[in-house]
């Protein structure tokens, strides 16, 4: 062999070799170094993992209200199974997309904005547009139907267009305890695709309620269907909320609530019944009424979205003659503390005392009674309703015991200014004056004056939650309850949370709760402000009041 054809003979083997060596280095770099980055991109243009939905945890209304009956559950909030439909716009040639634009909407019940919406997903350069969402199992069957034969027909890949399965609550006593329950909107969170609760219990026990989505791994392949795949986790549903409220009991309430208001021409209203001895809350309603499936409608109004509100916690009011028997409960804790010191009583509630004269220290006009009285007992004084009576109570307390010990029963004892902590966000803390606080003018917030306007209702605000938890300790024998709409919450069969046996802290001697419940008794008896309420066959007490 001539060095010529040597030397020609060796640059080829070398170019052979060096091509060769670049052939396994681009092997090496392909399989091993960005294998990975590879195989991720080809499973992505022929596979694509979805969201397996799971069930949000239920609230079940209390279907008992004593021992002994027989415990049903009632859901008043449940998921049911509904659909997204989607389609794959690349994989539908153009000349089929009118037909099948035509045909959804023929099968499928579309808002306006939904129907001349759908031309523009299929001219978008996606493998996945959404075209509607929460389709029902029905609707879902018969599209699938035409639309099977339609693109075996027209040669088009079947998985083209397709439905992703999800869950919607569901409410099937409507508008029941609709602003206390609240809903979750139809949009996830986009990042990690979690309900969005608009309020109420949803909300508050928004971390409960929520489970744990799974996975499934669905092919682009044209041969294969969209509704197999692989399951790669299991979903995990959420915990259900055993609630204190009785469907049965919060419809009737709603319902007298709704007479009472339009009745009364008023704006809205509102009533709370309570277990004075547990604070278990069996109804809570409102009026106007706030419908959770159509929360929309209520937000995109200004006026409606005050019905998505609780009213008897975030609307605060001077509670006015209401807070009498509780001014009568501190005067008689007062009587008690005087005795520990061994000091004289302040009164005795069977005495009469003048309350023809209403003039106070520190006030420019004189206090009024609606009705002219010379003298009263504490009985007598709740059932007239005398602010004078309470008054002069009120000016014995903070002379004996000073303004801070009469204001730390309103506070500690009775819980003015103070949250209940019921488990419903925004709930309002109300006002309780301070001595020696100012408010934003620079004004004190107490003064002398100031503990005979909050003896009979006046110069603070409560909501009516705070207010109702005020009278169950009044009338319970002295027990701080907690008002609570929660029994106890079960997570795959096993409770864990259980509100039953709870102890309370007791404030005051159960005699004085007795003394209390024989006055308000007297209110629904003739001479009393609140004879409507005297129902033949019942006893019944209480306190009506007024405020301006």
């Amino acid at each position: 062999m001539e060095r010529k054809d040597f030397r020609r003979l060796f640059i080829i083997a070398a170019f052979l070799l060096c091509l060769f060596c670049f052939l396994v280095f681009q092997f090496y770099k392909l399989q091993i170094k960005e294998g990975a980055k590879w195989e991720g991109l080809a499973k992505n243009q022929h596979q694509f993992a979805v969201v397996e939905p799971y069930k949000r945890g239920r609230f079940i209304a209390n279907g008992m209200l004593k021992e002994g009956h027989i415990e049903r559950e009632l859901p008043l909030v449940f998921d049911v199974k509904k659909y997204h439909l989607f389609i794959d716009p690349i994989s539908i040639p153009e000349g089929a997309r009118e037909e099948i634009i035509e045909k959804i909407k023929d099968h499928l019940p579309l808002s306006w904005e939904e129907k001349n919406g759908l031309r523009d997903h299929f001219e978008k350069k996606s493998r996945s547009r959404r075209l509607k969402m929460w389709v029902d199992e029905k609707d879902r069957e018969t599209l699938l139907t035409w639309w099977y034969a339609f693109a075996r027909w027209k040669k088009i890949p079947r998985n083209a267009l397709y439905f992703e399965e999800d869950y919607k609550r569901a409410y099937p006593y409507g508008k029941l305890l609709g602003p206390v329950l609240h809903t979750v909107r139809d949009e996830r969170d986009p990042l990690e695709k979690k309900a969005l609760p608009t309020g109420g219990l949803e909300l508050a026990f928004n971390e409960v309620l929520q489970g744990k989505a799974g996975k499934r791994l669905l092919l682009r392949s044209p041969g294969k269907a969209m509704e197999g795949g692989l399951l790669l986790n299991l979903p995990n549903d959420g915990a259900d909320i055993y609630l204190t409220i009785n469907a049965t009991i919060q419809a009737i309430a709603e319902e007298e609530i709704e007479r009472a208001v339009k009745s009364a021409g008023a704006k809205s209203g509102w009533a709370v019944m309570m277990n004075p001895n547990t604070g278990e809350i069996y109804a809570l309603a409102q009026y106007p009424f706030f419908d959770p499936s159509e929360y929309r409608t209520y937000y995109n109004d200004p006026e409606q979205m005050l019905a998505t509100k609780v009213r008897a916690i975030t609307d605060c009011f001077e509670p006015g003659s209401t807070m009498k028997p509780i001014s009568m409960a501190i005067a008689l804790m007062a009587n008690e503390e005087l005795k520990r010191r061994g000091k004289e009583p302040l009164f005795d509630p069977r005495d009469m005392l003048p309350v023809s004269d209403g003039h106070f220290p520190g006030r420019k006009q004189p206090i009024r009674d609606v009705s002219h009285h010379k003298y009263l007992n504490m009985y007598l004084a709740i059932q007239r309703s005398s602010n004078i009576y309470v008054a002069k109570l009120i000016q014995r307390v903070v002379g004996s015991l000073g303004d801070e010990w009469y204001r730390k029963q309103l506070s500690e004892v009775f819980g003015f200014g103070v949250p209940t902590g019921i488990e419903l966000p925004s709930e309002s803390h109300g006002l309780l004056p301070a001595p020696l606080k100012t408010y934003g003018d620079g004004r004190l917030q107490w003064s002398t004056p100031t503990p005979y306007s909050l003896s009979f209702g006046y110069n603070l605000l409560t909501n009516s939650m705070q207010l109702l938890r005020a009278y169950a300790i009044l009338i319970n024998g002295g027990y701080l309850v907690k008002p609570t709409l929660v029994k106890k919450i079960v997570k795959e069969g096993e409770v864990i949370y259980d509100a039953s046996g709870k102890a309370f802290q007791q404030v005051f001697d159960p005699s004085i709760s007795r003394e209390i419940i024989y006055a308000l008794k007297s209110t629904t008896k003739p001479g009393g402000g609140g004879m409507r309420a005297d129902i033949p066959g019942y006893t019944e007490g209480g306190k009506p009041g007024t405020t301006e």
